[in-house]
């Protein structure tokens, strides 16, 4: 795992995400948010996890951010773009973050289970692809990681709701 002190920016880039993952908590969804930030510093794509809202089940905060991103720029590579997402991506969303070329990657919480980005297997980084990713790891992870867990414990409490 990479956990270094990002840039000052980075605390405030993750509360846009913090703000787009409680959006998912609308729809029962787990409460992930990722943001785009553009070549500028602002703000060109955003996600939430959208499955149980959409029963799409690619429907990851990180890759509708992706896209959302692509489709504002006019174009697959977002090679001068900064992915910010709350929770450590899977290996769907880490291989998603590979082939758009995002060059640096900024996460809150760390995911064992299921992180692709250093937990449990390191697909940005891995020497056998074409591109890898720089890794800030640990933003705001205390908050980002108790919405998850306030989010699972009510989850756990309530059996009549969908599993993740």
């Amino acid at each position: 795992m990479t956990s270094m002190i990002g840039l000052p920016r980075d605390a405030e880039d993750m509360a846009c995400a913090l703000a787009e993952a409680r959006s998912a908590l609308a729809t029962g969804d787990v409460p992930v948010g990722a943001v785009v930030i553009g070549p500028d510093g602002g703000i060109v794509g955003r996600g939430h996890n959208q499955r149980e809202a959409t029963g799409d089940p690619t429907a990851h905060a990180e890759v509708l951010a992706l896209r959302d991103a692509s489709e504002r720029l006019g174009r697959w590579r977002l090679d001068d773009c900064t992915l910010v997402v709350t929770l450590e991506p899977c290996l769907m969303c880490a291989g998603a973050t590979v082939l758009a070329r995002v060059p640096r990657l900024v996460l809150g919480a760390w995911d064992p289970k299921a992180g692709a980005c250093g937990s449990q297997w390191d697909v940005v980084r891995d020497r056998r692809l074409n591109h890898r990713v720089e890794v800030i790891g640990g933003v705001r992870e205390a908050e980002c990681g108790e919405l998850l867990r306030e989010f699972f414990a009510e989850h756990r409490a309530d059996p009549g709701r969908p599993a993740d």
